[in-house]
């Protein structure tokens, strides 16, 4: 297994804005891996309705899915700064793997802080090499945004838990081994119910799912999930029985950044795509690229895309630092960043090659849906811009 720890060295000071030989390295291994297999890959998977199990377990097998989660649990030792490199240079090669975003970032950093040590010796190890596969559940059809109006509830039955509640938008689902589900506990005192984790076969009795169908050409899908009194044994829950909401940010914040590293990826992708197409694509003598028309919205959309990349390197080092709370602003400010650059780079794509973009060869098209998603998960704009407007400016709520 390699790991991807650095070792503090006597040398000048580092340069925060440019990455270390170790991440450098990181990032050059794991670009070289994502070309291997490249859009086309990734496109025949999802249209053939083959999952991408090769590059997943060779990801794995070479450090890169848990890169940030501890080495005595075969990770590499590292942070969510080197996850998140790991993710942008995936989609940079048209090859993003959500599931990335919710089995080492949110599950595996849950798991690695807050679980014990039967629990870390159980599913870190496979977290981290991607033999283990973990889907994460907290949206529900009727609280939406509003996870404080959960109603997926636990109760006690002996020494065990039975769950019973709903969840929807939950990915990959079909190739999980667990999920992370998000529950309610009943206060027997006050009859009040309190938030907590809890790890979940997807082959326990009682435990249902049923794909959502969707317009978007991807292999790894969505689900609606079904829990009628699912029999859990007493260590399944993670962590304290009524703090998920404290534990919920070491996982929510790096679900932010790794959504902004995957946007990132998906608009360096389709910028590449476009520069490459507009530098040899020639009219009236001349590559259409030199045309202000065509180059300054590019360039634009380079401006936005490199300012959201710092604002993300920004959250992951503070994450990285420990400061749970400190990274929430920057996390999802460059979650929205990242999205709204995403966006406006992969339409200008479209746009620049004209008739080509939307063609098959050309590989942009199926973006033009997929980047959408960054704008509404795992957190809409609206919310992230409710978030800053309260917490950053100290604004009255507005719901």
């Amino acid at each position: 297994m390699t790991t991807f720890a650095e070792t503090p060295t006597d040398a000048a000071p580092v340069n925060p804005f440019v990455e270390t030989a170790e991440r450098a390295a990181l990032r050059a291994s794991v670009a070289a891996l994502a070309k291997r297999y490249g859009q086309e890959y990734f496109m025949e998977c999802a249209r053939t309705g083959k999952k991408t199990d090769e590059l997943w377990r060779e990801a794995g097998q070479l450090g890169f899915l848990g890169v940030n989660l501890p080495e005595e649990y075969g990770g590499g030792g590292a942070g969510m700064y080197e996850l998140a490199i790991v993710m942008e240079e995936m989609s940079a090669s048209g090859v993003g793997l959500l599931m990335m975003v919710v089995s080492p970032a949110i599950c595996g950093n849950i798991i690695a802080r807050f679980g014990t040590d039967d629990q870390k010796q159980r599913w870190l190890p496979g977290l981290s090499d991607g033999s283990i596969t973990m889907a994460f559940g907290i949206t529900e059809p009727e609280a939406g945004s509003n996870s404080h109006q959960i109603t997926t509830t636990a109760r006690r039955d002996g020494s065990d838990w039975l769950l019973t509640g709903r969840k929807v938008w939950i990915s990959g689902v079909d190739q999980a081994d667990a999920v992370l589900i998000v529950a309610r506990t009943e206060d027997a005192k006050t009859g009040k119910l309190k938030p907590a984790l809890f790890i979940v076969p997807t082959d326990a009795e009682n435990f249902e799912y049923k794909q959502i169908a969707m317009e978007l050409i991807n292999p790894e899908k969505q689900f609606q999930l079904f829990l009628d009194d699912v029999r859990l044994p007493s260590d399944a829950l993670v962590g304290s029985e009524d703090a998920a909401l404290g534990q919920l940010f070491a996982g929510l914040n790096p679900e932010r950044i790794m959504a902004a590293a995957s946007a990132i990826g998906m608009a360096r992708f389709a910028l590449g795509k476009a520069v490459d197409y507009v530098n040899n694509r020639t009219v009236w003598k001349t590559p259409i690229g030199a045309h202000q028309a065509i180059a300054h919205p590019l360039a634009q959309g380079k401006i936005e895309l490199e300012m959201a990349k710092l604002m993300m390197q920004k959250a992951a080092t503070m994450y990285d630092a420990g400061d749970d709370w400190g990274a929430a602003e920057p996390a999802n400010m460059s979650k929205y960043a990242a999205a709204e650059a995403c966006v406006k780079i992969v339409d200008q794509a479209v746009q620049s090659m004209g008739g080509n973009g939307l063609s098959t060869e050309y590989g942009i098209a199926p973006l033009l849906n997929l980047c959408r998603v960054a704008r509404v998960a795992p957190v809409s704009r609206e919310m992230v811009l409710n978030f800053v407007a309260q917490t950053s400016l100290g604004l009255p709520k507005s719901y």
